[in-house]
Order: structure tokens, then sequence, then C-alpha cells
């Protein structure tokens, strides 16, 4: 019933769990077995571009090759938010001649909402990296929503498409039974009061790694990765990709160049496969939970304490991020996310704003504000138009 209404007042799962990420880390810190006990398996025959070429391994000096967004996609959970596959062609254009972006990050679950999403920035000439992320389901079906996405991926690549395939996100959230639990809200339930065993966890996940990653390979054969949490233990052997979900917080640059060169000793391309914070003073700080401080008992809800609304912050920690992604060379920054459905901005009514714990690089605003079938559009917030800067300067920059 939580996970309902969580979701009916516009917090995709992606979104709910991206956040969610931040107290299974700081549950499981110091706790963790180090290293995967999964086996290593061969690189896949067509390494990702990156891989192939050397660049994108955080030589620095080359540039983020692949600059790009996340696209969360989702049935919907009223008549105004339901997919819509008009509404995700004007997005795409919109990621390409607008944000300037040259790849997008396909994610959600549903197939049909994926692939055609996927051809879609295909056909517009974006890298596309594709990430199923089915949830609550049993094992099987997960994997098999995988397999029927990575299909069509390799059905792509062979059409001469640049792609590469994310076996999914943070799977000891996503997939029952690595954590105990009936579903998200209980598993973090038991991470916070540490009600789990954390070696049969980390045996739990790395096993249902290695048979993502194998489902993957079985048919997919461009570069491979996963979206880890910061703390997470993978074994990235598996992998060509090495795919990072951060938003780690640091008052300097050298902060994030630390944290991120961590990941660089794997010897793999390095993509932040998600990076951002939301829309108000302090946000960085609080890094995945800042969405977090909305009362969804309220109808509609509404902010548990005053915040004050900032797009400037909420573009600075983006480009702050993105320069020393830029600066290392890396060879993906996938800025997250484009645009929340459902979580609206109210102009003049900031109690209701839920644009304001919105990661989003773009506002949605209602016609009627309050009416669940009110037509929508959105508008660019700062961030949006910081980083359309920065992705069209770094374009010419890699003319010839």
């Amino acid at each position: 019933m939580q996970e309902r209404r969580v979701r009916a007042q516009g917090l995709s799962r992606k979104r709910f769990l991206a956040a969610a990420a931040g107290l299974g880390a700081a549950a499981v810190a110091g706790t963790a077995v180090v290293g995967s006990g999964a086996a290593a398996r061969p690189a896949a025959a067509e390494p990702a571009a990156g891989a192939r070429t050397g660049t994108g391994t955080g030589s620095g000096g080359a540039g983020v090759r692949y600059r790009s967004v996340c696209y969360t996609i989702g049935a919907g959970e009223t008549p105004a938010t339901e997919w819509s596959a008009a509404r995700m062609r004007r997005d795409i254009r919109a990621i390409r001649d607008g944000l300037h972006a040259n790849a997008v990050k396909v994610t959600g679950d549903g197939v049909r909402r994926l692939t055609a999403t996927a051809e879609e920035a295909a056909e517009r000439g974006l890298y596309v990296r594709a990430e199923p992320t089915l949830g609550d389901r049993p094992p099987r079906e997960i994997l098999d929503h995988l397999a029927e996405v990575g299909r069509h991926a390799e059905g792509l690549r062979r059409q001469g498409a640049g792609v590469e395939l994310s076996v999914g996100c943070e799977f000891w959230l996503f997939v029952p039974g690595i954590v105990p639990g009936a579903d998200v809200l209980e598993r973090i339930e038991n991470l916070q009061n540490g009600t789990f065993d954390p070696v049969e966890m980390q045996r739990k996940l790395d096993d249902f790694t290695a048979r993502a990653a194998a489902v993957g390979r079985s048919v997919f054969g461009g570069g491979l990765s996963y979206a880890a949490a910061q703390d997470d233990e993978v074994d990235w052997n598996l992998f060509d990709i090495v795919g990072i979900d951060y938003y780690g917080y640091h008052e300097r640059p050298a902060g994030y160049r630390r944290d991120l060169r961590a990941y660089l000793r794997f010897g793999k391309p390095l993509s932040l496969s998600e990076f951002g914070c939301c829309t108000y003073e302090g946000a960085p700080a609080d890094g995945g939970m800042g969405w977090a401080k909305v009362d969804f008992d309220k109808n509609p809800p509404e902010l548990t304490e005053p915040l004050v609304r900032s797009e400037r912050t909420q573009a600075a920690y983006v480009t702050d991020v993105y320069d020393v992604a830029e600066s290392m060379g890396l060879h993906s920054a996938h800025a997250f996310e484009f645009v929340t459905p459902g979580s609206w901005h109210w102009p003049g009514d900031p109690v209701h704003d839920l644009d304001t714990v919105s990661y989003a690089l773009v506002k949605p605003v209602q016609d009627t504000p309050g009416d669940p079938e009110s037509p929508w559009h959105w508008k660019p917030k700062e961030a949006y138009h910081a980083l359309a800067s920065r992705y069209t300067r770094a374009a010419r920059r890699a003319r010839p």
C-alpha cells in the first residue's frame, strides 16, 4: 500500500530505488564481503567502443565519450503520466537537439516501451545504453525481461546502431531474495535495522549478478555493463564497462576525482550510470535521499520542511560532476534524469512543489494543478541549460 501511494504521487520505481540506495550503502558499509565470489566470464566478442579504442578509461584528455541523460520509462500511474509514444518521441528529439546529448540511457520496465524508445533514439543517431529494470518480480521473470530487451538491442547493434546493454541496476534492492523483505520498502527497513546477513546477501548478489551477466552475453554481442551503487562489491570481470550510480558530494572537485579514480583500478571504461541532485539549497549534500522530504499521507503531498528552491544549486552540482568526468575522459556520463512525470512544479506554492525534490533536468507543469487528468508540459531548468552548454562545447571539440 505504501509503495503504491509513493508511486501514484509521481515517484517512479527507478527514482525510488536510486534514492534508497543511500540507505543500503550506509547499512552495509564496513560489513560487506570484499571481492566477489562469482567466477569470471570472458569478455564479449565485441567490447564497448571505449574498451576497443582505449578512450573512456579515465586516462584524461579525451573528454567524456558519451554525453547522456537517463530517460526513465514506465507504465505510468495516472491518465496524465501513462507512457505515450508521441511524448517519448518529442522528448528524444529534445535530448538530441536541445540538450545536445550524443547518447541516452533508456531505462525502466516494459519490453514494448523500452524497445520503442531505444529504436527512436537510435534512429535519431543517439548512442543507446539499454538498461531494463524490472523489479519486485520473480528472478526468472527479471532475467527473461532482460533477455527480451537484450535480443532487441542486439538487433539494433547488427543494424549498425551504437548500443550497449546494462543488465540492470542495484540488484540487492530490485531482486527479491537477496535482502529479506517482500517488497522494496521491507528490504530497506531490514537494511536500516541490520536484520540481514551481509555475507549471505553478498553471496546471493554475486550469484544473481553472474546469472544476469550470462543472460546478457547469451543474447547481446556488444559492450555489457551493470549499474551499481557506489559501495557495491561487484565482480567487474563479468562486464566490459564499469557502471556506478554516483551521488557523492564534495565541496571541491578533487573529492569527486578521488571518488571516481577508485573505479579505474579495474582497467575498464567507467560510466557514471547516474549522477545528479534535487532542486533546492543543500540538495547535493542530501545525495540520493533528497526526494524523501515529502509527506505522501497528505493529499496532495507536501514537503515536510521548508526548502529554498534553487535551480542554480542543481545546475552547479551536475556541471561540477560532469566537468570532473570530462577532465578524466570517462566512457559516459548519464545525468539523472530527463523528466519525472508526476513530480509537478507548482509555481508560487512551495509546500506542494514536488519538483523541488526532483532530480529531473526539466520541470513538469500541469495546465490544471492538482487534476490527475490534466494535460501537462515541461520547461527546462537551469541544469538543462547548463548541461546543454557543456555538451555543445564538448561536441565542438570532438569535431575533426
